[in-house]
């Protein structure tokens, strides 16, 4: 005979994976969608700051440029959607891509550069507290790559409060990140 309290709480414990994997699509989704848009918005300097990471060879810059900012479009919508598992997957691979982007340059000595991430009135150096942002989004993602149990209202409502929170939080981390690294910051030490 099964135990029923542990066949309850192992659905519950799968329902709470499923959930934080849809809150992490949506937090993501919102990061890459103010990603995108600010590309967009500022995609004539777009080109340099991918130039500028020297990860890419010339002839790449301006096609990598011209479809980042659809390619980052799509992911948000595809995680702004229920988070499928192609558009995690994607958002994942370029989460990580990124993450070792700036990692290559920060072990180049190549901190002063900006990492592109979107709000260019708010540019950031390369850190290591960048890349570990970018590594633990990704990680945020994996749920979304298991087979999940339908969601009820009540999931699909903690799951966007819990992606709007993740989101609001990033977008603090940012700010605070490229405040302390403003020349008024540095003035100021």
């Amino acid at each position: 005979m099964a135990d029923s309290s542990a066949l309850t709480l192992a659905a519950i414990g799968g329902t709470g994976i499923g959930v934080l994997g849809l809150a992490g699509a949506m937090g993501v989704g919102l990061v890459f969608l103010q990603a995108a848009l600010a590309k967009l918005r500022h995609r004539e300097i777009l080109s340099g700051v991918i130039a500028n990471y020297r990860l890419l060879p010339a002839a790449l810059v301006g096609p990598a440029a011209m479809l980042l900012a659809p390619a980052e479009l799509a992911v948000a919508f595809g995680l702004l959607l229920g988070g499928q598992a192609l558009a995690a997957a994607v958002a994942i691979a370029l989460l990580v891509i990124f993450a070792a982007a700036m990692a290559i340059n920060i072990m180049r000595g190549r901190r002063e550069i900006d990492c592109g991430c979107g709000r260019s009135q708010l540019r950031q150096p390369l850190s290591w507290l960048l890349v570990t942002r970018n590594l633990l989004l990704a990680a945020l993602l994996v749920p979304r790559l298991l087979p999940a149990a339908a969601s009820t209202y009540a999931d699909l409502a903690i799951a966007l409060a819990g992606g709007l929170a993740m989101f609001v939080i990033v977008q603090l981390f940012n700010a605070i990140g490229a405040l302390a690294a403003s020349p008024l910051a540095a003035s100021r030490r």
